[in-house]
């Protein structure tokens, strides 16, 4: 016997058994960006690898270690996406969706890193984000906040999730504080790692993102960022910090936040919790004015948010939250014998027609009445419509109840579809 395949390590299967979770999530997802007023857009899976090392950086974990990578045919250098934005914007220029003009976007798919998997993080992941361009003011960056906070609550887990927020001020005032920075590094040059020397000319500020506790450690009393803001910048993010404190959305400032992406400017912020150990972030972003303009397009504002929607379920899994949502099957419906089979058939289309909104399952493969029931209980529905000769020859259907105790009923199928829709509250 030939040798078993199986999936690639860190790219993992979802079964039927989670799919409903997922379908659950995504759901919800997309009622709340609908009442935001926010728009889909959907882009290749496969990008020009010179898209992110000039959105991402050169000098970061996904570009110099992370990415997938390679030549095609016509050798020129491909990149199966790490992140949306870079990917967004691309789609945005080439469209001539983003000059002069004000676009509320979103999107979800699967993206791709080539790191250590664990638990809700793994080589090919799920990731929801917004995107919002051509508009400057602390408005709109409380408003995708907002709209964060909207799917915490919408899952029931508000309180599970801790707001921080920074600034990185301008190009210049980062420039002035990595100065700063480097001189103060230089004094503790003994107890930074490699990853930390190497960064200490070329990207300072990745530094103060180390998860190594010796850096951490090594950082604490490093000049903060937030100290040494142009006024504009000040001013943007005092504006967002009092539309929040006026929504009543808690928050906590921390000036180590400095997101691991080279093209955040200005707010920059993460919801973290303690629910998903070394995994605590949630959801990240912030502002990228001059990412437009640095991948090809006219200078144009812009802010947004991702979420890792494998860590998403893995909380709700965690919390138990997982539990009661929609069965995949409302109804399952049988024939008693091959004779009422079409009967059966032609009633259960009938009521598709009528009630779409119902998922129902008719048996297949014959069987006794036990062997029916016995699926019909496995299938999670709420009845059963039991079809024999004689209920075809009365034309009827008998409801058997299989999660609550009540005595089964015969209906005339040419009231079954408002019994139905009585039983279910539609």
């Amino acid at each position: 016997m030939s040798k078993q395949i199986q999936a690639i390590r860190g790219m993992n299967d979802c079964l039927p058994t989670e799919t409903s979770l997922w379908q659950y999530v995504e759901s919800n997802i997309r009622q709340v960006v609908a009442s935001y007023g926010y728009q889909e857009i959907r882009t290749p899976i496969v990008e020009s690898t010179d898209l992110f090392k000039r959105s991402i950086g050169e000098v970061t974990d996904i570009v110099e270690k992370e990415m997938y990578t390679f030549a095609d045919r016509n050798s020129d250098s491909l990149t199966l996406r790490p992140e949306g934005t870079a990917s967004v914007v691309r789609a945005g220029n080439e469209h001539g969706l983003l000059y002069n003009q004000q676009q509320r976007l979103w999107y979800l798919g699967q993206m791709f890193r080539h790191e250590r998997p664990q638990k809700g993080r793994y080589r090919q992941f799920h990731q929801f984000g917004v995107e919002v361009f051509g508009l400057a003011g602390p408005d709109i960056d409380a408003e995708v906040i907002m709209l964060s906070a909207r799917l915490w609550k919408k899952f029931g887990i508000s309180q599970n999730v801790t707001l921080e927020i920074n600034s990185l001020g301008s190009a210049a005032a980062r420039a002035a504080y990595k100065e700063q920075l480097v001189a103060f590094l230089k004094t503790r040059e003994s107890e930074l790692d490699e990853d930390s020397l190497r960064r200490l000319q070329s990207n300072p500020l990745r530094v103060l993102d180390s998860k190594n506790p010796k850096v951490q450690n090594a950082v604490k009393d490093a000049p903060k960022l937030i100290d040494c803001l142009d006024e504009e910048s000040e001013k943007h993010f005092k504006g967002l910090c009092e539309r929040l404190d006026n929504l009543g959305i808690e928050y906590r400032v921390n000036p180590a936040l400095v997101r691991g992406l080279d093209y955040y400017n200005r707010t920059v912020f993460e919801w973290v919790t303690d629910d998903l150990g070394a995994q605590g972030t949630v959801c990240a972003g912030g502002r990228y004015d001059g990412l437009v303009e640095q991948l090809g397009g006219k200078a144009t504002q812009g802010v947004g948010f991702a979420i890792g929607l494998e860590r998403l379920v893995l909380m709700l899994q965690t919390l138990g939250l997982d539990k009661n949502l929609d069965p995949q099957v409302d109804i399952y419906i049988t024939a008693m014998d091959e004779s009422v089979e079409l009967y059966a058939r032609h009633t259960s289309e009938a009521l598709r027609d009528a009630l779409p909104q119902i998922k129902m399952m008719n048996h297949c493969g014959g069987g006794n009445f036990k062997k029916q029931m016995k699926r019909a209980d496995q299938s999670g529905a709420t009845i059963a419509l039991i079809i024999g000769q004689d209920e075809m020859a009365t034309q009827t259907v008998a409801i058997k109840h299989l999660r609550e105790q009540q005595p089964q009923q015969a209906v005339l199928v040419s009231e079954l579809a408002e019994f139905i829709q009585k039983l279910f509250n539609i």
